[in-house]
């Protein structure tokens, strides 16, 4: 398998210290959080475009994928879910990232079947365009869909290869299921998985991984009897948590750590 991390842990930090980090501390890869509040996001233009897929090329790190906010199941007109699906699904082509990542996003009270068919009829249609572009749309185990079961409630019915499924191990955790259920119901639709760790269901704040409750050695093994050669990806919420550590200081420990559950696995 191989390691990435996400620029949600290092909210605003320019890229070429990100690529720096990943070459420091051995990761692979990087999830770019497309947000107007982060250096990358849908609303640059053709040059700095480029520059940005000239960084990682340089750098010799991958791009894994971009973590947007496109919402696909929640109320309203598809039009305007759409053509921000679409924008992310562009930017993704001009940087060379294969994957972008959206929430469901249902709102309480949003009648569960109808969010179901809303998200599946949006992906249904982005697909088409995402597979013009080569990219693949990844719906994250979050929100309104945290566990597996409730992924493929969308999914199943979308049945297109363009668009798959990111694992948060955390949600699936928090909604009550067991790594191997997650697994189970998400493995034909895998793009790749998000690991973090956390002190406990009420305290999500982000820890070190391996020093909270998360199964990720579970989650990690499951993985590898599988015969899985994807990517993990570690999400360190400090955008949302200020007074966690920061993860600069935490990525050569998190590398090792991943190191030993994966040598364990194997």
């Amino acid at each position: 398998m191989k390691l990435a991390f996400s620029t949600l842990g290092v909210p605003g930090l320019a890229l070429s210290d990100v690529l720096g980090l990943a070459n420091e501390h051995g990761y692979h890869g990087l999830e770019l959080r497309a947000h107007p509040e982060e250096p990358v996001h849908p609303g640059i233009g053709d040059t700095e475009r480029a520059d940005v897929a000239a960084r990682f090329k340089a750098a010799g790190v991958k791009l894994l994928g971009l973590a947007g906010y496109v919402r696909v199941a929640a109320p309203g007109d598809d039009g305007p879910v759409l053509d921000e699906l679409r924008e992310l699904v562009w930017l993704a082509r001009d940087l060379g990232a294969p994957y972008v990542r959206v929430f469901p996003g249902a709102e309480p009270g949003q009648d569960p079947a109808e969010a179901d068919a809303v998200a599946a009829r949006r992906l249904g249609v982005g697909a088409e365009f995402a597979a013009d572009s080569a990219v693949r749309i990844l719906l994250e185990t979050h929100d309104s869909h945290r566990t597996g079961a409730a992924a493929i409630r969308v999914l199943g019915p979308v049945g297109h290869a363009n668009v798959g499924a990111l694992w948060d191990v955390m949600h699936t955790w928090l909604g009550g299921e067991q790594p191997s259920e997650s697994l189970a119901a998400l493995a034909p639709h895998l793009g790749y998985v998000q690991v973090k760790d956390i002190a406990s269901a009420d305290d999500t704040t982000p820890l070190p991984l391996g020093t909270g409750i998360l199964p990720l050695a579970e989650c990690v093994e499951l993985l590898s009897r599988r015969g899985w050669d994807g990517w993990l990806c570690w999400e360190y919420e400090k955008r949302w948590y200020e007074a966690a550590a920061p993860l600069p200081g935490l990525l050569a420990d998190g590398r090792r750590h991943l190191g030993r559950l994966l040598n364990d696995s194997a």
